[in-house]
């Protein structure tokens, strides 16, 4: 009997040492993966400090290609009540870029893909208060050619804007949301995110699971100052999600993003600063609500 005891209660240490070293793996990548993503975060602030992003191709494509457009592509001066169009035949070309901007005057503007006879998959109504102090650039999914890119200024004929549209100042061919950043805004709900005035401008990346995605993005500085606003159809999120990048210059910048479709039309946003004015401090005095001074 004795014996008997004995045996067991090896055999119960035995599982139980047993049920241990199976656990310990699990615990093991648990750990492992909490140290890789402060890793990962860490990189990604200190990214952020030189201004660029290693979680997300669109901040390269961001910071290289917003100013570059205005350089290399031909720039077309769209009057107010006018239309202008661009197109593009060929199915190689999967997304555009597009450059709104004025000489300091408000831009008002609707912005358009046309595919095919009444197929407009993406609509666009961007305001900006100031379109030199605050140009508009985004990318345009066009998948599966022919496309056209349509603009009209919607604005009356005194405020003239200058229109780029084109394919080859994209240097990334890819973005995704960043993981780190990204969160679910269900329908009818709305987030706010505020930014620190050394951060010069800001990307904007939203996306659905392949459900239409409506929204409405606003830039305020100030309490319901709306400085630039973009109110946002595209039927399909994932085939053609948004991405834009949104000058955030002086004090005070909010970035809110409304999910303006019903409950059942969920969508991810990510948004995080692009570029980072590493001379300047959060402490310094701003006047006349701009840098420039």
């Amino acid at each position: 009997m004795k014996f008997t005891n004995t045996l067991a209660a090896l055999t119960l240490c035995a599982s139980g040492a047993n049920a241990f070293m199976s656990q310990k793996p699990s615990t093991f990548n648990k750990i492992e993966s909490n140290l890789f993503s402060e890793r990962a975060l860490e990189q990604r602030l200190a990214n952020l400090e030189k201004g660029t992003s290693a979680g997300s191709s669109f901040a390269n494509y961001s910071s290289a290609a917003t100013g570059r457009i205005w350089e290399e592509a031909t720039e077309v001066t769209v009057q107010g009540s006018s239309l202008r169009t661009w197109s593009f035949p060929s199915p190689a070309v999967e997304r555009v870029q597009v450059a709104l901007k004025t000489e300091g005057r408000p831009l008002d503007a609707d912005v358009e893909l046309w595919q095919g006879p009444d197929n407009t998959p993406v609509k666009m109504r961007v305001y900006i208060e100031d379109g030199a102090l605050r140009p508009f650039s985004s990318v345009v999914e066009t998948p599966r050619g022919p496309n056209t890119i349509a603009i009209r200024n919607i604005g009356q004929i005194e405020f003239p804007m200058s229109a780029c549209v084109s394919a080859d100042t994209i240097e990334y061919s890819a973005f995704e949301v960043d993981r780190f950043a990204s969160m679910t805004i269900q329908g009818g709900a709305l987030r706010t995110y505020p930014f620190d005035p050394t951060v010069e401008s800001v990307k904007v990346t939203l996306k659905t699971d392949g459900r239409p995605l409506n929204a409405r993005i606003e830039l305020l500085q100030g309490p319901n100052n709306n400085k630039q606003v973009i109110e946002l159809y595209t039927e399909d999120g994932m085939d053609r999600p948004f991405a834009a990048v949104l000058e955030t210059p002086g004090s005070g910048n909010v970035v809110r993003v409304v999910n303006t479709a019903p409950v059942e039309f969920p969508m991810t946003a990510s948004v995080e600063a692009n570029s980072i004015d590493t001379a300047a401090s959060s402490t310094d005095v701003v006047l006349g609500g701009g840098n420039t001074y």
